[in-house]
């Protein structure tokens, strides 16, 4: 996919990246694909970090250096052969290009340190298991021995999810943890291993009368986190994920019905139902415990009947922010049914989106001007409603209403269709910026109502602090309490030290207007050291009971994770290990 441009075009790498090289482990998703900024953004980029055509002649530090270095396995001999009995040989690694690619993720300290061939923080082994038996015998060896263990997924963390920070074992679920365990139609609840791929889950559900599932209609997992190609079931349930789809849907937790993790003190398997009231919820008790303290074999979750056909997509320019987050309030809040994609961007977004998706220099963006929706000040809100015909209709009806209310022009369903394009590929251009000394990067939070101005204008004053930033903001995952900030920041900056020093700030900023660290990323090990001060002292201490309580012996992926095993003055300090 290339883009026309009338004046000078960097050359961006489309080129495959060379077998076991570096930039074959951080780039993202798929080897041959990619996606590259439009001339407009290009010249944005220019402009914005007062470079030149010059700046953009050659890239630098891209990764395609070979892991051919030597990293010491600091496992015992018997261990291994150990290993190699359990899950038989073919599915045991040493290799350090496979440790390396399971014990980083797509955070961008991960992606800075294989970019200048720092290697640190590797799993021993990689494990491949074949069952939930396998795991049992895996974990309680584990215990028995005290051998760290971490779990690969999908890799596309961006918290430092599993990062191997004490060596030991990292199970990749990718090979054959993959498949449908039941399907229920009646009940209309799916079970699935925890390695299986989104792409492929969706195709299951997508193609359900003509395959294994023999459904009498198609079905939807209804969870599409821009991650969704190279993400895993199991990761988007243990880090409590969210889609992009999630204001209709929900977030994966309101689609999980029961699961199964095997501990180290035994096997959690929880009820098969759709409430109760028993006591506190175990499936809440382990959704968002990140591997800390067990590994997610099997998850049964909801299903909802695909019907594409009835989506009906908008999109409506405001004024301004406070009109649009107005707008936005009512919308969730006047129950009418709420859409399926909601996404509201701030000022700077909108000017950026317009030109990432086609709509600057057209005639769209020509009324605008004329009506006063002024650039650097007007917001963009797209998305579309989705379910029965009628209902999807009768919503998108009274969105309009709201929004003319507040002085929106509607633009169509164009700008939406465009996003929509682009709504799993625009990762791919973190790459071609980073090739070029530009970092890309995205903290989120979750606020209320009430708060999130003061949130927005908070977090923004401080990114945009550094000179020459570019901060843009969207509302998404919307409630009718509050929603979702989601924060992208691209600077001029590659060192590894400078990164962490301006993403410090910013969790410190979110922290202190008083936002919810994460709604959907995850804490990982990266925002570790905020968490016990994010929730408070009592409530965090029953996290360190059940940590006790599941893996006493520290084992299961150590190392900071969720602010276990933190010192004092790493949680003071914001040190990450």
């Amino acid at each position: 996919m290339s883009h026309v441009y009338k004046d000078y075009r960097p050359p961006w790498i489309e080129e495959k990246p060379p077998d076991r090289s570096f930039r074959s482990i951080f780039k993202w998703g798929d080897p041959a694909a990619y996606k590259h900024p439009n001339e407009r953004l290009y010249k944005l980029m220019k402009k914005t970090f007062n470079m030149t055509d010059e700046d953009f002649r050659k890239p630098f530090e891209i990764g395609y250096d070979p892991v051919d270095q030597e990293f010491p396995i600091r496992m015992k001999p018997e261990h291994m052969e150990r290993f190699k009995k359990i899950v038989g040989e073919e599915n045991v690694s040493q290799d350090l290009y496979h440790r390396l690619g399971v014990s980083y993720g797509k955070t961008m300290i991960d992606s800075m340190r294989l970019r200048k061939g720092i290697i640190e923080n590797v799993a021993d082994l990689v494990l491949y298991p074949r069952s939930t038996e396998d795991i049992v015998e895996i974990i309680n060896y584990c215990n028995q021995e005290k051998i760290p263990i971490y779990v690969f997924g999908g890799g596309s963390t961006v918290t430092r999810g599993m990062e191997a920070v004490k060596g030991g074992i990292s199970l990749d679920m990718r090979r054959h943890m993959n498949k449908v365990v039941a399907f229920n139609e009646v009940d209309q609840t799916i079970t699935v291993q925890a390695g299986m791929q989104g792409p492929d889950y969706e195709r299951v559900l997508n193609e359900a009368p003509n395959n294994e599932l023999k459904a009498k209609r198609r079905y939807t997992c209804g969870h599409f986190p821009q991650s969704f190609e190279y993400s895993s079931v199991g990761g988007w349930v243990v880090t409590r994920g969210a889609g992009q789809n999630s204001t209709y849907y929900g977030k994966i937790e309101d689609m999980v019905i029961c699961q199964e993790y095997v501990t180290p003190t035994g096997i959690i398997k929880t009820p098969y139902y759709p409430a109760m009231a028993t006591g506190p919820d175990l499936d809440e008790i382990m959704m968002g415990s990140e591997g800390t303290f067990g590994i997610l074999t099997n998850v049964t979750l909801r299903v909802f009947r695909y019907q594409p056909e009835n989506r009906k997509k908008f999109s409506f320019i405001f004024k301004n922010w406070d009109e649009a987050m107005a707008a936005a309030r009512e919308v969730m809040q006047a129950e009418i049914g709420y859409p399926s994609v909601f996404r509201l961007s701030d000022p700077e977004e909108t000017d950026v989106a317009m030109k990432l998706y086609g709509v600057e220099g057209t005639i769209i963006e020509k009324i605008l001007n004329m009506r006063g929706y002024k650039p650097m000040e007007r917001c963009l809100f797209l998305g579309w409603t989705e379910g029965e015909k009628t209902f999807a209709t009768n919503m998108k009806r009274k969105i309009k209403k709201i929004c003319r209310k507040y002085g929106a022009m509607y633009t169509t369903g164009y700008i939406t269709s465009s996003w929509e394009k682009g709504r799993f590929r625009d990762p791919y251009m973190r790459e071609d910026l980073q090739d070029f000394g530009i970092m890309i990067d995205t903290l989120e939070c979750a606020v209320t109502w009430s708060q999130m101005k003061a949130v927005h204008e908070g977090v923004r004053s401080y990114c945009k602090s550094r000179p020459q930033t570019i901060c843009m903001t969207h509302m998404s995952h919307c409630y009718p309490q509050g929603a979702n900030l989601y924060f992208i920041f691209i600077a001029k900056m590659s060192e590894i030290d400078d990164y962490l020093q301006y993403q410090t700030g910013i969790l410190d900023h979110i922290q202190q207007y008083g936002a919810a660290m994460s709604h959907h990323h995850g804490i990982g090990k990266m925002t570790a050291p905020w968490l016990e001060h994010q929730i408070g002292k009592n409530q965090y201490e029953i996290f360190r009971v059940l940590k006790n309580h599941f893996d006493p012996n520290m084992i299961m992926n150590p190392g900071g994770t969720l602010g276990f095993d933190l010192e004092e003055e790493q949680k003071r300090n914001k040190i990450r290990k």
